[in-house]
């Protein structure tokens, strides 16, 4: 069964998909399953992934990367960020050019998860 916020992955397409109506016992693109994704939290490569929250300006600023960005390029970049609070998900959709952060309006004690979904290398959280 589908539960809240989870997030599945096609293999085929790339289509990325998170569940909002929990429930379904199972989800398929392309006539084949779809990978529900289990997001890493630990860096072990040069390219940092684990999402950075820090308060900024009345809510909190999440940047991918804490000492050194991460890359924006057409072939690798990170696709989008989302803060996760009790009952609101907000999300920042980011494109090659843009910088690997996003701001959002939120108190940094509310938030439950902070994940970012990289092209080339999946889901991460903090």
């Amino acid at each position: 069964m589908t539960q809240l916020r989870e997030v599945y992955y096609c293999e085929k397409c790339g289509n990325v998909v998170e569940i909002l109506n929990e429930g379904a016992p199972a989800l398929a693109c392309c006539g084949e399953p779809m990978e529900k994704l289990v997001a890493k939290s630990e860096d072990a490569s040069t390219e940092k992934h684990v999402p950075y929250v820090e308060e900024k300006d009345g809510g909190v600023l999440v940047k991918v990367g804490q000492n050194a960005a991460h890359p924006m390029l057409d072939k690798h970049y990170i696709k989008f960020i989302e803060v996760l609070a009790c009952c609101k998900v907000y999300r920042q959709e980011l494109k090659p050019e843009d910088a690997p952060e996003a701001w959002f309006p939120v108190k940094k004690e509310d938030i439950e998860e902070v994940r970012e979904w990289c092209n080339l290398h999946g889901l991460w959280k903090s």
